[in-house]
């Protein structure tokens, strides 16, 4: 059935929310677009008329084409080359979704989002329909076909294990800046123990390249570890200029309301380092360098100003 110009309308309205939910479900731009899509094609196929709430369809149909996609990324990373990160967004792209509450704020973030590949299918889209949307337990129990006392319950069990797996500290963007300014002129010192210093004792450090960007597969655990890779990152070279096409640019910013540095090459970014801070210091230091989860980032960077220009260049 052909759909109207309102009903047309009416998917692009709840689009926003559509992106923001299956981005924070599946940790990738490029999958949750995919997810959106197939969730119009659906809509677009319904008998519209006759859907009572919309907004609840949608969502009904967008969750649960995520969790097959989620089912079958499980068996895809399984082969995946190196260790697999979320595709970080930077501050201001509209799939980040609202942030108007701290919940909303942390849902998003950039460790989050790591945390929530060891959850469940079920335990991920119960927590973020609960704790970043909002969504009352008894419309997640409909969307999931599932009682309401098992949503509580898948609920509570994702929140202990978020919980239990990060030491949340909260920034807001000045502070995030000057922690990443504060890094970057340490890494960039070519010396360790200023780097050590910003760093906790049980700091680690992570990379993910796809296999098509060189990123070693275990993590450097403990300061001076982490703070020696670092250092060796940072320091200029012709090898590394010759492998990303030019001299990146090194830029202080905000990856999924957290401190970021940002690796430039003429406008395009090849690579996002995403800084998790705490109170007593730096405490994960994640890198995504495959360029296929770039892309969204790199189109945002070339539309955006940057005016104040990069703090460093290798």
């Amino acid at each position: 059935m052909a759909l109207t110009r309102s009903d047309v309308d009416r998917f692009q309205a709840a689009r926003p929310r559509l992106e923001a939910i299956a981005y924070r479900l599946l940790g990738s731009a490029s999958e949750a677009e995919d997810a959106v899509q197939e969730t119009f094609l659906r809509w677009q196929a319904a008998d519209v008329g006759r859907i009572e709430v919309p907004e609840a369809w949608l969502t009904k149909v967008l969750t649960n084409w995520c969790l097959n996609m989620l089912t079958s990324a499980r068996a895809r990373r399984e082969t995946y080359v190196g260790r697999w990160l979320p595709e970080p967004l930077l501050a201001g792209d509209p799939m980040l979704g609202p942030a108007d509450t701290a919940e909303q704020r942390e849902s998003v973030s950039y460790a989050v989002l790591v945390l929530l590949e060891r959850l469940s299918p079920n335990e991920r889209a119960v927590y973020v329909l609960r704790e970043a949307f909002d969504y009352p337990h008894r419309e997640i129990a409909e969307v999931l076909e599932i009682g309401e006392a098992a949503s509580q319950q898948l609920y509570h069990r994702a929140k202990k294990h978020i919980t239990d797996g990060r030491a949340h500290t909260e920034v807001d963007e000045a502070a995030a800046r000057r922690i990443v300014e504060e890094f970057l002129a340490a890494a960039s010192t070519g010396r360790t123990e200023p780097l050590v210093r910003l760093l906790t004792q049980d700091a680690f450090a992570v990379g993910d390249g796809g296999g098509k960007v060189p990123a070693r597969t275990k993590a450097f655990e403990g300061a001076l570890a982490v703070a020696t890779f670092m250092r060796g990152l940072f320091k200029p070279s012709a090898a590394k200029r010759a492998h990303v096409g030019g001299a990146p640019e090194i830029y202080a910013t905000t990856a999924n309301g957290g401190p970021a540095v940002v690796a430039v090459v003429e406008g395009r970014v090849v690579g996002i380092i995403c800084l998790e801070a705490t109170a007593e210091g730096i405490v994960a230091v994640r890198t995504q360098a495959n360029p296929d989860k770039l892309v969204r980032a790199s189109e945002q960077w070339s539309a955006a100003d940057h005016a104040e220009g990069p703090l460093h260049t290798l």
